[in-house]
């Protein structure tokens, strides 16, 4: 087994063809130095990096996402795609957070084709960062398996968060700071976590139901959920007539 010193992180970056790509090929013309661990795909606008392209691109075990685009109030692909791309980004980390992803394997960089140096910087430190928290799923503590299963339904439920983003999540001041405003507001967090989160996670308790009859126990063991949501969420399934409880053995079961 390879030790933490030899372990080479693949990192996917999504890189805006018209500020972010040039940066990189300005580092590499340089000869800037940077560990060669992205693997680039080139996009129009960072704004186009939807969040199910995050999520797959982890379930496919990448080690790392990178996001890179034009400096905000700079977008050359659409005046405001590069906002997309930072409301998608403080969303996709706190649905990683609620699979057990630590999210600070998701980074989103602004970088002109001119800032070849930048690119070749941040590349440096969050290559360095990676490969401090160790393959996918290391640092998290948690089965890849069952990391992967998550990203599976979170990625089903893409066009349900859209959907609640665009009527519930809408960011009005288009500013870095309007932005950071919105999603630190106190509101947001117990609406995001009634309309998204624990809509994710009952998913992901019906995908682990699926393999068989469980426990409580250890369907909080396996999802990395308090047993205390897990057993409300059991409540609220079973009133629905979709699971069935079995008080004596406290198992559950995909209702017939």
């Amino acid at each position: 087994m390879a030790s933490p010193s030899e372990f080479k992180p693949t990192i996917v970056g999504f890189l805006c063809n018209w500020c972010c790509y040039g940066g990189a090929d300005l580092a590499g013309v340089s000869r800037f130095q940077y560990p060669p661990y992205l693997r680039v795909i080139r996009l129009m606008c960072s704004g186009r990096v939807d969040l199910e392209f995050i999520l797959r691109a982890f379930a496919k075990k990448a080690d790392a996402v990178f996001i890179g685009g034009c400096h905000l109030g700079d977008c050359h692909y659409n005046p405001e795609g590069n906002y997309d791309a930072l409301g998608n980004s403080f969303v996709a980390k706190r649905i990683l957070e609620n699979i057990g992803i630590n999210p600070d394997r998701l980074r989103l960089e602004w970088v002109s084709a001119g800032e070849g140096i930048r690119f070749s910087e941040i590349m440096i430190e969050f290559g360095a960062k990676i490969k401090a928290l160790g393959p996918f799923g290391s640092s998290e503590g948690r089965d890849t398996d069952d990391l992967v299963a998550g990203l599976d339904a979170a990625t089903q439920l893409v066009p349900y968060f859209k959907l609640v983003e665009r009527e519930r999540f809408r960011v009005t001041k288009r500013t870095e700071a309007g932005y950071k405003e919105f999603f630190a507001r106190p509101d947001y967090e117990p609406l995001f976590k009634e309309l998204v989160l624990d809509k994710l996670t009952m998913s992901r308790i019906m995908g682990a139901l699926r393999s068989g009859v469980l426990t409580t126990e250890t369907i909080s063991q396996k999802l990395g959920v308090n047993g205390l949501e897990v057993a409300r969420h059991l409540h609220l399934l079973s009133q629905q007539g979709i699971v069935r409880m079995d008080a004596d053995q406290v198992q559950v079961a995909v209702a017939a």
